[in-house]
């Protein structure tokens, strides 16, 4: 296989949580399986970035090596980013990994880097651009609709905004049935630049997308946990295969236009 056959390499976030192997229960960087095979299936070659000391220096670095990214789900983000409180249901917070994701987002957008944001990928897209979040659903709508407890995922139906990224990469496709969705927490205020994309029918948002870059999209719901539908992930992987070839070309260029002037 050629270089320009191989699939584009897509960076997830990781959990940094205690893990029980064997004798070993010790913290690590986890993720479960399904994100990097849903990567894998659609064509792309997944690498997983687990929470470290950043920088904008070193996000850029390990961004260099990446043709899109994810932001996966996971704990809460610290509602101290977005001047709130801890409520008494939102989780301890992983500074380390918050900032990491920050940092991560800033710099993807500034170079047009694709990226999808699932479940708290969303909301810390959201909350990176000052947006805020509703930090206990169950004291908004009254039930837990979207989080049943236990590792069990509900499913709900979501309306698409017909002219979105989103509804392109469904096939047009504006109500979505029975999505997975594992979340206490959702979007309230939302950030400067995104727009909402798809919702349930009590309003809770479920996409927001980034309207100033070609694909900057984020979904509420899990779409890893639905393997017979890929969508989502095809369509990163597309995106990012456009953005490799756009950057090649662009390294071709400078190339030439080094080469001419030092003739």
């Amino acid at each position: 296989m050629s270089d320009s056959d191989a699939g584009p390499v897509i960076g997830l976030t990781t959990y940094l949580e205690q893990a029980q192997t064997g004798v070993w229960d010790v913290p690590a960087a986890i993720l479960p399986r399904v994100y990097f095979d849903a990567i894998t299936r659609a064509g792309g070659i997944a690498v997983l970035l687990p929470p470290q000391p950043v920088s904008a220096a070193i996000a850029n670095r390990v961004l260099d090596g990446l043709d899109a990214l994810i932001i996966t789900g996971g704990k809460d983000v610290d509602p101290a980013r977005y001047g709130q409180h801890r409520h008494a249901h939102t989780d301890d917070p992983r500074p380390d990994r918050d900032a990491w994701e920050d940092v991560l987002l800033h710099q993807a957008i500034a170079r047009e880097l694709p990226f999808l944001g699932i479940c708290r990928g969303a909301q810390m897209l959201n909350i990176a651009l000052g947006g805020s979040l509703h930090q206990h659903l169950p004291d908004l709508i009254g039930n837990t609709t979207y989080q049943a407890g236990n590792g069990v995922f509900n499913v709900v139906d979501v309306a698409v905004e017909p002219d979105s990224t989103l509804s392109t990469l469904l096939g047009g496709q504006t109500l979505l049935p029975g999505v997975p969705v594992y979340h206490h927490q959702a979007i309230d205020r939302v950030a400067e630049g995104l727009r909402v994309t798809a919702t349930t029918h009590a309003g809770i948002v479920q996409a927001i997308e980034l309207t100033t870059v070609p694909f900057g999209v984020a979904v509420q719901w899990h779409p890893e946990q639905a393997p017979d539908d890929l969508r989502l992930f095809t369509g990163l992987v597309s995106a990012a295969r456009g953005y490799r070839a756009a950057e090649a070309r662009a390294s071709r260029r400078a190339l030439y236009e080094e080469g001419d002037a030092t003739a």
